[in-house]
């Protein structure tokens, strides 16, 4: 397993954030986190990453323990969160270029793999154009390759779509489909359900705990004639 948890738990104070979840993602497998906000989406995605310290439980990603092998796992993932990880004061080149020497990359990989990006994202004409310039659609595809720059084992996406339009939403899901055949791990977190179906498997989180686990089918046809939304609004019946 590429990622591997066992009761993993965060507290903030009083607030328990994740509360002792169990999770485990094989390679090249999408791992979708549904929740809405609040869930404990992004501090689950957080810890795995190493950025939040564990409150209890353990963890191994990418074959590193989270405990204290945080900076080797740091060398094997990829992140994205829903605001845009690029600066939006350099160019489309110039972020490729910063975001290889972060990690490590020589200078000749930095140059290949920034050809291919712009090559397989058909972003020729803007290479030399500010972030800030491009279309939000844009930014997020180009934000998704630097998170792969380094050919990263598993990559962490924290609701990357939220916010853009149903066209570009659907061309970053295939680039994310393609890494993934490529056998990239990929954990994403999103509340838009039909963005579940992109998954091969779903963890739905509520207060910080599992509340389900399954394929997306699987789940849709537990939940009835609600489907997915089922597992949202059956408390509140």
């Amino acid at each position: 397993m590429r990622i591997h948890a066992d009761r993993l738990t965060r507290d903030f104070g009083s607030l328990r954030a994740v509360n002792e979840v169990s999770i485990s993602v094989g390679e090249g497998e999408i791992m979708g986190l549904l929740g809405a906000n609040g869930a404990g989406k992004s501090t689950l995605i957080r810890m795995l990453c190493g950025i939040i310290r564990l409150s209890g439980g353990t963890a191994e990603v990418a074959g590193f323990r989270l405990a204290d092998q945080g900076r080797k796992i740091r060398q094997h993932i990829g992140y994205m969160g829903q605001n845009s990880t690029l600066f939006e004061d350099l160019t489309v080149r110039e972020n490729i270029e910063f975001y290889g020497a972060v990690y490590n990359m020589s200078r000749k990989e930095i140059l290949d793999r920034s050809e291919e990006l712009i090559r397989e994202l058909q972003i020729g004409r803007y290479t030399d154009q500010l972030i800030r310039t491009l279309p939000s659609g844009w930014r997020q595809m180009l934000a998704f390759s630097t998170a792969m720059l380094h050919r990263p084992k598993i990559v962490f996406l924290d609701e990357p779509t939220s916010g853009l339009d149903a066209l570009s939403r659907r061309e970053l899901w295939n680039l994310v489909s393609l890494a993934a055949g490529d056998g990239t791990t990929i954990m994403v977190s999103t509340h838009y359900l039909d963005e579940a179906f992109y998954c091969d498997r779903l963890v739905i989180l509520e207060n910080g705990c599992v509340k389900a686990e399954g394929r997306p089918n699987d789940l849709k046809a537990a939940g009835g004639s609600d489907g997915l939304i089922h597992f949202f609004i059956e408390d509140s019946k």
